[in-house]
């Protein structure tokens, strides 16, 4: 089942004029639309006064091509539908990409990420927290009214998040469905007892206002390790979350069960113990939420995921001093590219790395034979791409030749 959205509202984004907001573009682009601009396809980083002003934030064709049909194939080969998280990129340009490769849903965090996604007609959202305020709940239970192709799953962790929820949803006309969580000791939310799961279950399948319809967890909320010991214990995780599928069977009120997991770690473990041999009394469904898959990185990804993916999000700023003969200052900073699980990668500059980031600067140690003349543009790679995205608005893509096939816009 592939999710929808209203793909007349995101053409529009391709017919908005183009300024000054938008840092990194052109000066030459301001005025025209989106679509103008990729209609003539150019050069991106061409000569002469009518290039970028660094840095600025590109995005790879080719590579979101490849992923896409990477994930789209090793879904169907393991059994699990795909509900990517939107947090990724608040893009609904790349989510349309992702609906087009067949997710079933767009995961968010908030519901201000819902509202972004709704805008835009998403029908099919998965909300990874319990909502606990009013407003957002009273927000919920109106769109859920007023449009019945409108489904949304969220979660809940606590008894107090039930009689929360279902105060704030009172006098809506639909139900609210929901997973109870199921957490991991020392990670994030969700429940960490069986004590607290069934409790959690039976209020959520008692509220008149929502309607328990499966289990949900985060394999990774204690970090991304994959050495031999933590991926026991994720797996140990995952059958835990299995179990407590089985054991609340009888508390679902939905024909097919939710069973829902995932980042962009460890996909082959969600699908080798959320997938196949099932009692025979539950119908599940397994959905994974990853969503750092779409563009991938050269660091915290490129470590970790098992999936063949390419990365596709680059930075690329200018030198623009060269203070000692090893060191070269690039116009790249903390407010251009993420720096949480990494620092960025230099793609031409063989032995030479990042070792320092400031407001609006990198400090790039050289080595060897690396060149880096003041005025020379130079490409980064990323170490994950969550945080990358969030900095730029405006998002040109990239063929091979660099000549831009289109411009993504994000909203945060």
């Amino acid at each position: 089942m592939t999710a929808q959205l209203h793909a007349d509202k995101v053409a529009a984004l391709d017919h908005e004029p183009l300024d000054w907001r938008f840092k990194g573009i052109p000066a030459s682009w301001w005025g025209q639309t989106a679509a103008q601009v990729s209609s003539l396809h150019p050069v991106f980083f061409g000569d002469g006064p009518s290039g970028p002003s660094g840095p600025v934030c590109v995005l790879r064709e080719s590579a979101l091509v490849h992923n896409l049909t990477t994930m789209a194939n090793w879904c169907t080969d393991r059994g699990v539908e795909l509900a990517p998280h939107g947090k990724t990129h608040m893009a609904p340009q790349l989510v349309a990409r992702q609906f087009g490769a067949g997710a079933c849903a767009v995961t968010a965090a908030t519901i201000s990420q819902v509202r972004v996604f709704r805008a835009f007609g998403v029908s099919d959202i998965v909300l990874a927290n319990e909502v606990v305020d009013l407003p957002g709940l009273a927000w919920l239970a109106a769109e859920l009214d007023a449009d019945a192709d409108f489904h949304v799953i969220c979660w809940v962790d606590s008894v107090a998040g039930v009689e929360l929820m279902t105060a704030g949803l009172a006098g809506a006309q639909r139900r609210l469905d929901v997973c109870v969580e199921v957490g991991m000791a020392g990670g994030r939310t969700g429940c960490r007892t069986e004590a607290d799961i069934d409790a959690v279950a039976r209020a959520a399948a008692a509220s008149p206002r929502l309607r328990l319809v499966g289990v949900a967890g985060y394999e990774a909320s204690t970090g991304q390790d994959v050495t031999p010991d933590a991926v026991a214990g994720v797996r140990a995780y995952l059958r835990d979350l299995r179990a407590t599928t089985v054991r609340l069977a009888g508390l679902f009120e939905s024909d097919t069960v939710i069973v829902t997991a995932g980042g962009s770690t460890y996909p082959d473990e969600v699908a080798d113990t959320l997938t196949g041999d099932w009692p025979e009394q539950i119908s599940v469904r397994t959905i994974l939420r990853s969503g750092c898959y779409l563009t991938h990185d050269h660091g915290l990804y490129a470590r970790t995921s098992p999936l063949p993916l390419r990365p596709a999000l680059e930075v690329w700023a200018q030198v623009v001093s060269r203070p000692e003969p090893e060191l070269a200052l690039v116009t790249m900073g903390r407010r251009d590219v993420s720096f949480d699980a990494g620092l960025p990668v230099p793609l031409n500059l063989t032995g030479s790395s990042v070792v320092k980031l400031n407001d609006q600067h990198a400090f790039v140690r050289l080595a060897g034979n690396d060149q880096a003349p003041v005025g020379s543009w130079l490409p980064f790679g990323i170490s994950h791409p969550c945080t990358t995205f969030d900095k730029w608005q405006l998002i040109p893509v990239l063929d091979d030749e660099d000549r831009v096939s289109g411009l993504v816009r994000t909203y945060f």
